[in-house]
């Protein structure tokens, strides 16, 4: 999740406005949005969101956002029509104010002046942004790498940041993914070799699954295909309607008579297809995902066809990804993958460090905050800055929600932690998903349910027959019967021993018997079984 404020007087830019997937733990939890309760505070003076480029991790929660503050939105023209295509999903499209914006463009955005500096990275359209405010210039590097020969020919503008390392820049804010990488990260070409070679060697289909926002990778798949003889075929939403976005920009080029229809697929040629599908990272409906246990409507896997996993394996999606890729194995097709016997079916987008010091040479900041990564990844980022002795003054170590404030006179200082940290959604219904609620969910998977339900005689207050317990994820043991009829006795027991008044009032009696029954179920299973009584009125 990436996002910053930018804060002058009563002015707020926001940088980026990303979610993630969440980790195992977080049962039932769709996304993960950043906590904008410090943005809420001060709507009055949030005056945009700037966005940098089109990825999930920096443009995802952008329609959760607008809800509370719809503020406009300036960005690049492949990254606004990502956003578009989201909030019309969203139906928030017609309130949404969208600014187009042009690298070596220039906004001005109440006391913000910003230049948008061309950047490579593994998709299209992406900026830096050199942010010039009353006390200095600040420059927010966005996700970047240096690649030398891009696949749109244009490449990373050196000029422009050491243009500004020239004028001075009080701060730069520099991406820190790649960091413990040694040396440069390969051009995006550096694919083309490999991916031929598995495509002409190839004895029946290929499959090729990446990120459905690498429009340069999927551009080299749809060349590649068309040297080989091959046509191509795109399966899956998200590869599906973000080709059609890079289509229509005129960003991606798809020769006439080169692509088959989604429905055609199954009975083309297999030595002439190509097929583009996303799901790199296993998710559980993805195309890929689907395809792997042929449960696809529109296509499936023999002996000998090939699957070319083109993605890295994202940290936390390890045991999906192989368990997928397992059940390609078991369908006889050749895979390839990152880290496998395939080097190099793809490469990063972000930048390693001989790159990020030339950055920080070009730049020369007086204050330097590393960004984008794990806290062992800033960390080694500052030291990297450190090692070249670019930066002439602090660097700053800071987490989620702690400010640091420049002043007029040039200095810097660390501010008292603001409220930050992550929201948990539910994208079905689009609400917040509290702590408790994950808590609930962790315990009734460990421990299950226990429903108690008794039938009380509305004017006499017995109970007319005995308590019937129903369990879920609970007591799969030879003695469980044994312990429900004990559990009944207990029931019985704790109504016998209440008063007449208790007996009345059932909210009373149920959280009696919650009680009761969870000790006596504790005792003998030494689990603790969410215990929800219920009582009917007879």
């Amino acid at each position: 999740m990436n996002m910053m404020a930018l804060r002058f007087g009563d002015d707020i830019i926001v940088i980026d406005a990303g979610l993630m997937f969440p980790e195992q733990e977080l049962l039932g939890v769709d996304i993960v949005i950043p906590d904008i309760t410090y943005l809420k505070q001060n709507k009055h003076m949030v005056r945009a969101i700037v966005l940098t480029h089109g990825h999930e991790d920096h443009i995802g929660a952008v329609p959760y956002i607008l809800g509370d503050l719809n503020v406009p939105i300036y960005g690049t023209q492949f990254t606004l029509a990502l956003v578009r295509k989201k909030l019309e999903e969203h139906a928030l499209l017609e309130s949404a104010r969208l600014h187009e914006v042009k690298p070596g463009g220039t906004s001005e955005i109440g006391p913000f002046h910003i230049e948008y500096l061309h950047v490579t990275h593994s998709t299209i359209d992406c900026v830096a942004l050199a942010v010039t405010t009353p006390v200095g210039t600040i420059i927010h590097t966005g996700d970047y790498k240096m690649d030398p020969t891009p696949v749109d020919g244009k490449p990373f503008d050196l000029h422009a940041f050491a243009r500004y390392g020239q004028q001075g820049v009080l701060a730069l804010f520099s991406d820190s993914t790649n960091v413990e990488r040694p040396g440069f990260t390969p051009s995006e070409r550096a694919v083309i070799v490999r991916l031929e070679e598995l495509f002409r060697a190839a004895p029946e289909k290929v499959v090729v699954s990446c990120f459905s926002s690498s429009v340069h990778r999927i551009q080299q798949v749809i060349n590649i295909a068309r040297a080989v003889g091959r046509k191509v075929g795109f399966v899956g939403r998200s590869m599906v309607d973000n080709v059609e976005i890079a289509h229509e920009l005129g960003k991606l080029r798809i020769p006439d008579g080169s692509v088959v229809r989604p429905q055609d697929i199954r009975t083309f040629d297999p030595k002439k297809l190509v097929v583009l599908a996303s799901g790199t990272q296993a998710e559980p409906m993805s195309a890929l995902s689907r395809i792997a246990v042929d449960n696809h409507r529109l296509m499936s896997l023999g002996e000998n066809d090939t699957v070319i996993l083109s993605a890295r394996i994202i940290p936390g999606n390890e045991k999906a990804i192989f368990r997928m890729i397992d059940h390609l194995f078991r369908r006889r097709v050749l895979v390839y993958y990152e880290g496998g016997r395939s080097a190099p079916i793809h490469v990063s987008g972000h930048a390693s460090q001989e790159e990020m010091k030339i950055l920080l040479q070009l730049v020369r900041p007086k204050y330097f905050i590393p960004l984008h990564g794990e806290y062992r990844q800033l960390f080694q980022h500052a030291a990297l800055a450190e090692q070249v002795g670019a930066v002439g003054g602090q660097i700053f170590l800071l987490e989620s929600g702690h400010p640091v404030e420049f002043t007029p006179d040039g200095g810097a200082y660390k501010r008292e932690q603001v409220p930050a940290g992550r929201v948990m959604v539910d994208s079905g219904s689009l609400e917040e998903v509290q702590d408790v609620v994950i808590r609930d969910r962790k315990h009734l998977s460990e421990d299950g349910v226990v429903v108690p339900i008794i039938a009380i005689d509305k004017h006499t207050g017995r109970i007319e027959i005995s308590p019937e317990i129903v369990t879920r994820g609970f007591l799969p043991s030879d003695d469980g019967q044994e312990i429900l009829t004990k559990a009944r006795e207990v029931i019985l027991k704790t109504i016998d021993q209440s008063s007449e008044e208790e007996k009345v009032d059932w909210s009373v009696i149920k959280e009696k018997i919650r009680v009761d029954l969870k000790r006596y179920l504790n005792k003998q299973t030494s689990k603790r079984p969410l215990i929800l009584p219920v009582i009917l009125e007879v």
